[in-house]
């Protein structure tokens, strides 16, 4: 696992090594550095060895010097790809690094030697001989790949951060992407917070070609929904062999494996397909809560339980309010872009690196098999699905029965008009495009599309049979992403640790979705196929808990010890001078949260965490990990 820079048409090899080295925590156990004979094309790359630890440095070229690659990833059929490689005439510089394969099989398909590869990647290569630069993320991003364009040159980097560390790069907020960040509490798809850096979207590849400063950027990968008919106990068998074989591909290193173990369905059946296999004594972490009012946000209890009955070596993290909030600025560091999701994850990998490299985690299982229950909204019919939408409004409302009304009659409108991208984020308490057009923003939005049409857009053009396969498309493009893959890329690198997510190997996901969606999941039974398929792998009382996932009492949190931050970084005349808010945002949302009158943590947390995020990156202009810490900023 690395982080990985390139520059091409304009090289600047001081700024080359800068970009490196800002994202030293992706690579601390070696760096390395390209540059082409004639100047035009520079890479750099910060490495953390997990594979092939003694000759796999890159970057890496192929027998004639005239490809070469800088890496981030794993690519985990590469044995198999080796001795096929090789036995067409392919000869090897390494032992057995696993990314050397992406150069001879660049050799062997052009770029569509994507096809082949099964793994977690985002790269960057030089054709010398055509003088391309060819960069590709892998299929579902579970690794990032960022880029900036200008005239006569192309900038890539694995961070943001790394991007910032150029002459001339000026972070100014996409307003696009804030309006978007609003409702879903992530950035989606290709466009990032800043304006003139953009992401490599999952499933996509890019080619530059440096003479004729000419970029373009394809899709190589999209889900599929080709339904073979099966009974539900084939169902179930291919669900099970598919995770066993996911699974062992991706334990593929010649360091130790860990895994990260909420008490979940997706975390404990990764462990018991580890056991199952004889991995050997397996390690296993799980977060708790200290404190009363707390405890309804832990699952130590069933982790336990999945632990006991594998005999792991287990560790538990009991956190207080404090030791996490001590390290938030750190955290808001190392995601680069605002987040309004929860964090407990960066204290699991921060413990788990004290021990090993790598770190199996269970994400994807939710997205392949139950959608956070979201199917349940649009198959309970309209008259549910309004008495839902009453009750959020009920409770996500400031003004008395006027407002109430008048809001209800905007987001049916909404609905109306956008039947997917309408009602996608509604469940949730999160800002509706009428609410981000006529209460929260005071930034020009004439140019801003919605994001219910951005959402609808994705949804009418996955092709999907039905709302089930077609949540799932847009779960994997938008959520999955540039949320979940986003935080466990950014929180596990920041302390030099790989997650590895095997339910995303895209093998097994093309094989789930061959499956009909009323057998992956029931209204009744979230997750149902796999619960059923990985049953006698875990603890009876896991097969009935409520999922709760790692989550974090922020609505306590906020009216505690980050209510003066709140406060300070959300007032009125503060917002006001940034121009992005409407001044009046504390007198609706924070002060009747803090007064316990209504919750509206959701959307503080979100607009406190882009004021942070604002404040280290915008303000301050951060270029190394800042020094103060949350409280600082009130005295």
């Amino acid at each position: 696992m690395c982080g990985i820079v390139a520059m091409a048409g304009f090289v600047d090899a001081a700024a080359l090594e800068a970009m490196n080295r800002v994202q030293v925590h992706r690579g601390p156990d070696s760096a390395g550095r390209y540059l082409s004979p004639d100047g035009g094309v520079g890479f750099a790359m910060r490495r953390l060895s997990i594979i092939d630890l003694e000759s796999g440095h890159q970057p890496i070229a192929n027998e004639d010097g005239d490809v070469v690659l800088v890496c981030n990833g794993e690519i985990y059929n590469s044995p198999q790809l080796r001795e096929r490689l090789a036995g067409e005439g392919h000869r090897f510089r390494t032992r057995h690094s696993d990314v050397e394969t992406i150069v001879h099989l660049y050799e062997a398909h052009g770029t569509d030697c994507l096809r082949h590869l099964n793994g977690m990647f985002g790269f960057c290569l030089h054709d010398r001989r055509r003088n391309l630069v060819f960069g590709a993320r892998d299929r579902l991003g579970i690794k990032p790949l960022y880029y900036a364009r200008r005239p006569g040159a192309l900038a890539v980097a694995s961070e943001i951060k790394s991007l910032l560390m150029l002459d001339g790069v000026e972070p100014r907020v996409n307003r696009q992407s804030l309006f978007h960040y609003m409702t879903l509490f992530y950035m989606p798809d290709s466009a990032s917070i800043l304006e003139g850096i953009e992401r490599v979207p999952p499933g996509h590849f890019f080619v530059y070609d440096v003479a004729a400063d000419d970029f373009r950027i394809e899709r190589y990968w999209a889900p599929k929904f080709d339904r073979v008919a099966r009974t539900p106990e084939e169902a179930k068998d291919l669900v099970r062999a598919g995770a066993r074989a996911a699974v062992q591909r991706w334990t593929l290193a010649d360091v130790p494996i860990a895994c990260s173990l909420s008490g979940g369905l997706d975390s404990a059946s990764v462990v018991g397909l580890l056991a199952e296999a004889g991995q050997g004594r397996i390690k296993t972490y799980t977060l708790g809560f200290a404190g009363a009012d707390e405890s309804a946000h832990n699952e130590t209890g069933l982790a336990r339980l999945v632990a006991d009955k594998w005999g792991t070596e287990h560790h538990e993290i009991i956190l207080s309010p404090d030791g996490l909030l001590d390290e938030l600025v750190d955290m808001i560091w190392a995601l680069d872009e605002p987040y309004g999701g929860g964090l407990p994850s960066w204290h699991v990998f921060k413990l788990m690196a004290q021990d090993v490299k790598v770190a199996m985690t269970g994400s994807g299982g939710d997205e392949l098999f139950g959608n956070y229950h979201k199917p349940k909204f649009w198959e309970a019919g309209g008259a549910r699905r309004l008495s839902i939408l009453g009750r959020w409004l009920a409770r996500s409302t400031p003004g008395g029965a006027g407002e109430w009304f008048g809001r209800l009659r905007e987001i049916r409108a909404q609905q109306e008009r956008y039947p997917f991208g309408g009602v996608y984020p509604n469940q949730y308490k999160y800002f509706s495009d009428a609410d981000k057009r006529r209460r929260l923003f005071a930034m020009p939005l004439d140019a801003i599309e919605d994001t219910g049409a951005y959402l609808q857009r994705l949804y009418d053009a996955s092709g999907a049979d039905g709302i089930r396969n077609g949540l799932a498309a847009v779960d994997l493009r938008t959520q999955l992403a540039e949320e979940f893959l986003h935080m466990t890329d950014r929180f596990s690198m920041a302390h030099s640790l790989e997650a590895r997510v095997p339910f995303l190997d895209h093998e097994f996901v093309e094989q789930v979705f061959t499956i009909d969606p009323r057998l992956r999941s029931t209204p009744a039974e979230m997750k149902h196929l796999l619960k059923h398929a990985m049953a006698d792998l875990l603890p009876a009382p896991l097969l009935t808990a409520r999922k709760h996932g790692f989550t974090i009492p922020i609505a306590l949190w906020l009216r505690r010890r980050l209510a003066p931050v709140a406060r300070h970084l959300l007032g009125a005349q503060r917002l006001e001078e940034q121009g992005y808010f409407a001044p009046d945002f504390a007198e609706r949302y924070l002060e009747p949260h803090l007064a316990g009158r209504r919750d509206f943590h959701a959307v503080i947390w979100a607009a406190l965490m882009f004021q942070l995020w604002h404040l280290v990156f915008i303000e301050r202009r951060c270029r190394e990990r800042p020094s103060f810490r949350v409280d600082d900023l009130v005295g």
